[in-house]
């Protein structure tokens, strides 16, 4: 019946998005139209007005040259915090610059850097997260040399630069601009060719820090270590310019990025036109089940109606599976035609460099009214003007949240912003809650760079480029011990009070910063007889996305994978004509391996420690297009993925168990949904990205027994997913695990461990709070039809758990000492 409603929901959304109305070609009108038409859908509606400007005259000491230069391209003045980033760079401070999208950062690092480089040998490196924001900064350079026939010589450098460009870009680079990932294995460890531009380096200007946060911000930081020491070997000591969206903790982050004081410049004098943002809540199909409408279909019926307006549309999705399946409807409807030009097009991260310039330089040039991308575009790329924002789902975070709003309306125009929630707790919360989403302040980066993995694998790049003296800090760290460590190994030789490097291997490529494994697979279409590289998967997805029998797309042209060659990282495909695409069926496993501290937790416990996870992706599931209904299975055999890494965990005695729960498969569905309620709190709690802290419900001795069916709810299951080896254990102690998906732990579940008695809390008020019956996607998941027992219901049996675990449920005195004691033992 649920999935009756759900399609007959969706068919009716597709046949109106194809005959809404008449172009309305304003961001104003089309909000007033959607609130006037969908007002019972909308559950939040704000405007943040527009701003004028705050001006100041370019300051006397700039260049002659650069002042024409910049009045040629129409700057005839300064926003007041691009005069105040010039006045703070030329007093020799290290300078953070933190205001809204398309307020004119660039700027404030250009003006400094072009200057001294036309007074002398100045040297200048620029730092962005992504090769397209390089290539589109490296435009702009060129244009305002042109513009004022400047002689400054801009490059960009990275894994697309031919090797032949490399020793010229090395030896007459005036600007280089390159990514961290280029400066970890490519620069750093070959500085003795770069010596030329490090004895000149005078400014070094990373741009977006507020992505450098998590375990990519981790590495960032020990690279940044890596680069003072080698610029200190050279006799220079860079002053660093650093750029950011909006965040929480502006100047504290870019002081932890750099490791030294920064002035932070965090009053934007740049104008904007007015923004209106609206909450967005698909309407509700099932009450008893918590079902509503899919995000999919309301992101896609609002960018019908403003494409067909006239406006210029980005929608935002959260994976690349959904950047894929949007782009295909909104081509249903706007590309039918072969002979016009593609009005549609898909971004994300896989495209080959060449379609990814492409499509940048197509939506520059006003070719493209609707741009479905994943979290590749929240960045500052140029993409021209844009009228309309997406977000199908929360993107996680209120700072990620504006910065990919603030994509519309960047030529002072009025824009719209639209957040269609999903049925993720966190969705549901935000837009039920619109008054928190208006008022709160961006979250805080974090990051832990003496992290001990991530630290000794940076000491090691570190001495290979340049040996240890007894006594050089790393950082704040004393490499010492790590050192000693690199020694036993015989990769590094001690020397009196020097330590060398000795080993043939080349540390930097084993060590990537933005992933867990390195190597990325290359996609090879066999379509027409001829081998053809159409796209790049990185490790951490190639399981979920390559096996044979998926289906990958590429701007939603779909091709089915033949043979996946996992040692050689290559995947081969073949063009094919299905109505379906298919989404991987995965499973995990922990075991215990030590226990750092433990506690009673009401009448059960919790315990911080570090445990061994096993990822398995054991199949897939065939999904068919616009129904959603789930046609077919697949098997999958690939090799297992493993971490070792830190968790917290709660678990109840399996006397208690026993007597509170009827049957082990009702422990297991309160389990299940109380494992869901405490990930989205602890994720909100930590701020962490659901990607780094991951949830699993398994049993207290290392065996597996709980996995997900297609409706969300747990079966038992046994060591091997065999429901009959659930008999055969001995010990029936569920265990709900949040841990960090890094290895080694990247400093999520100490926190978590610290604030655990919060958790439950606000886990019980999540799921008390719901408006469902049974349970639903908002709460503790999704929910088989007929769960309406009030006793039985997933709701029900998570709040039953929630509440043993409680400390008003606390047992008596010499019940906790005997638990304190059994512990202790590992």
């Amino acid at each position: 019946m649920a999935y009756e409603l759900a399609k007959r929901t969706e068919d009716a959304e597709r046949r109106l998005a194809t005959t809404d109305g008449l172009p309305s070609r304003d961001g104003a009108l089309l909000t007033a139209r959607l609130q006037r038409r969908y007002n019972d859908r909308i559950t939040g509606s704000f405007t943040i007005p527009a701003r004028e400007g705050q001006y100041a005259p370019i300051p006397a000491d700039v260049p002659a040259a650069l002042v024409n230069a910049l009045k040629a391209r129409g700057i005839e003045q300064l926003y007041s915090h691009q005069a105040q980033a010039w006045e703070a760079s030329q007093r020799g401070e290290h300078v953070a610059i933190v205001t809204p999208t398309a307020s004119g950062k660039s700027l404030c690092y250009t003006l400094p850097v072009v200057s001294a480089a036309m007074q002398g040998k100045a040297k200048a490196l620029y730092l962005f997260p992504t090769k397209a924001l390089a290539q589109d900064q490296v435009a702009e350079l060129l244009e305002l040399n042109r513009a004022g026939d400047l002689g400054v010589k801009a490059f960009t450098f990275d894994g697309d630069t031919p090797g032949d460009a490399r020793q010229a870009i090395r030896l007459h680079g005036d600007i280089v601009v390159s990514n961290p990932d280029m400066l970890h294995q490519a620069i750093l460890p070959h500085h003795t060719k770069w010596a030329q531009f490090f004895e000149n380096l005078r400014y070094v200007v990373i741009d977006e820090v507020h992505t450098y946060r998590g375990v990519f911000g981790s590495h960032v930081t020990n690279v940044l270590r890596r680069l003072k020491r080698i610029c200190a070997f050279y006799g220079v000591e860079p002053q660093f310019i650093l750029c950011s969206a909006t965040i929480g903790n502006p100047q504290a982050h870019a002081e932890a990025l750099i490791e030294a004081p920064v002035t932070a410049i965090t009053e934007s004098g740049a104008p904007s036109g007015p923004k209106h943002v609206l909450l967005w809540n698909p309407p509700v199909v099932n009450a008893d089940l918590g079902l509503r409408a899919s995000a999919r279909s309301q992101s896609n019926r609002i960018a019908r109606i403003a494409i067909k307006s006239g406006l210029k549309t980005l929608i935002f999705a959260q994976s690349r599976l959904m950047v894929e399946v949007l782009t295909k409807y909104l081509k249903d409807i706007f590309d039918h035609d072969p002979r016009k030009p593609a009005r549609i097009r898909a971004y994300r991260g896989g495209y080959l460099p060449t379609e990814r310039r492409e499509t940048e330089r197509a939506m520059r040039a006003g070719h493209i009214d609707g741009i479905v991308s994943t979290s590749a575009l929240e960045l500052g790329v140029d993409i021209g003007s844009l009228d309309v924002v997406i977000l199908n789902g929360y993107p996680g975070s209120v700072a990620a949240t504006w910065q990919r709003f603030g994509r519309a309306g960047r030529r002072q125009q009025p824009a719209l912003g639209v957040m269609v929630a999903s049925s993720q707790p966190l969705d549901q919360y935000v837009v039920r809650h619109p008054d928190f989403f208006a008022e709160a302040s961006p979250e805080h980066a974090r990051i832990a760079p003496d992290q001990p993995l991530i630290l000794f694998d940076h000491i090691r790049c570190a001495a290979f480029e340049l040996p240890f003296l007894a006594g050089d800090p790393f950082g704040p760290i004393d490499p010492l011990v790590f050192l000693e460590a690199l020694a036993e190994t015989e990769v590094v030789h001690r020397e009196g009070d020097r330590w060398e490097w000795i080993a043939d291997s080349y540390p930097a490529n084993a060590v990537s910063l933005r992933s867990v494994a390195d190597g990325n697979f290359v996609v090879v279409d066999r379509s027409d007889g001829k081998q053809q590289i159409i796209a790049e998967v990185d490790y951490s997805a190639a399981a979920l996305t390559l096996y044979e029998g998926a289906i990958h797309m590429v701007q939603s042209t779909p091709y089915q994978v033949e043979r996946l060659d996992w040692e050689g990282r290559k995947a081969y495909v073949t063009r094919t004509h299905v109505d379906y695409y298919t989404d991987s069926i995965d499973f995990t496993k922990l075991k215990v391996l030590d226990r750092f501290d433990g506690c009673i937790a009401g009448r059960g416990d919790s315990h911080h420690g570090e445990v061994h996870v096993v990822r398995r992706v054991a199949g897939y599931k065939k999904i068919r297009y616009y129904t959603h209904e789930n046609i077919g299975y697949g098997p999958v055999n690939l090799p297992d993925q493993e971490l070792h890494t830190t968790a917290v965990w709660w678990q109840l005695p399996q006397a208690l168990l026993l007597t509170a729960f009827d049957s082990k498969q009702e422990a297991l569905d309160g389990f299940l949904g109380a494992a869901y309620a405490l990930h989205i709190v602890a994720t909100v709690a930590v701020m962490a990205d659901a990607r780094d802290l991951q949830k699993a419900v398994g049993n207290g001795d290392g065996a597996w027994f709980a996995v997900a069916d297609q409706s969300g709810r747990g079966q038992l299951r046994g060591a091997e997913f065999d429901a009959s080896a659930i008999e055969l254990q001995q010990q029936f102690v569920p265990t709900v695990y949040l841990y960090d998906n890094f290895p080694g732990g990247v400093g999520l579940s100490e926190p978590l461990w610290l604030r655990q008695a919060e958790l439950l809390l606000r886990a019980r008020e999540l799921v008390q709070g719901c408006d469902c019956k049974a349970g639903c996607p908002a709460c503790v998941g999704p929910v088989l039809a007929g769960q309406e027992d009030d006793a039985t219901t997933p709701k029900a049996l998570a709040l039953k758990v929630l509440a043993l675990f409680d400390s008003a449920a606390l047992p008596s005195a010499a019940e906790r000492e005997r638990q304190s004691a059994e512990m202790v033992a590992p």
